[in-house]
């Protein structure tokens, strides 16, 4: 069974283009699930409720590719999570259809140029922070406890009025938790 999908991004932009070419393709009227949202919004019911109607051996129908996806990352998960339970795959558009062996090699490829993508800005990134670390920069979010902190938190423990870790904490701006880390460092 051809089960169709199409999304558009905003509230003013009309979904009949592609439901035409849904139906053209032989999809049932009833059997398009639509979405009204941003790609990037992950919580797409219509995708939702499409994926849970399929059953082995359908075909989930799009317009074009960038219509299900919101990054080819995304696209390629959809197409590899349909295939692992024997669901196909066609693209209007791109006339890319996983049940022929042209439209998994096609794929395919898709999925190593992502792999390759994502193996690229992995290297760069640990290229980068092997350089800022030579310049001496040290990556990470800045500790809030700081020398005086600590000295003031010893202060106010040691005071004869007896504040308690809580209020101390309070007073500093800090969790508990990195009061009682800095203290654990301290007593090593």
């Amino acid at each position: 069974m051809l089960v169709g999908y199409a999304r558009v991004s905003t509230l003013d932009q009309n979904l009949d283009l592609q439901r035409d070419a849904l139906v053209s393709a032989g999809c049932a009227a009833e059997r398009i699930y639509t979405d009204q949202a941003s790609g990037k919004n992950t919580e797409r019911l219509g995708l939702r409720d499409a994926l849970s109607f399929l059953r082995p051996g359908d075909i989930l129908v799009v317009w074009k590719l960038d219509r299900l996806g919101r990054s080819l990352t995304d696209l390629i998960e959809l197409v590899q999570g349909l295939a692992a339970r024997d669901i196909g795959f066609r693209s209007l558009q791109e006339q890319i259809d996983t049940t022929t062996s042209g439209g998994k090699l096609a794929f395919h490829i898709f999925a190593a140029l992502a792999e390759f993508e994502r193996d690229i800005i992995r290297e760069r990134t640990h290229a980068g922070l092997a350089a800022a670390r030579a310049r001496g920069k040290k990556g990470g979010r800045p500790t809030k406890m700081t020398e005086r902190k600590r000295a003031a938190a010893m202060e106010l423990l040691s005071d004869p009025q007896g504040k308690s870790v809580k209020e101390v904490c309070d007073a500093l701006g800090i969790s508990r938790a990195t009061f009682y880390r800095h203290q654990a460092k301290e007593s090593q």
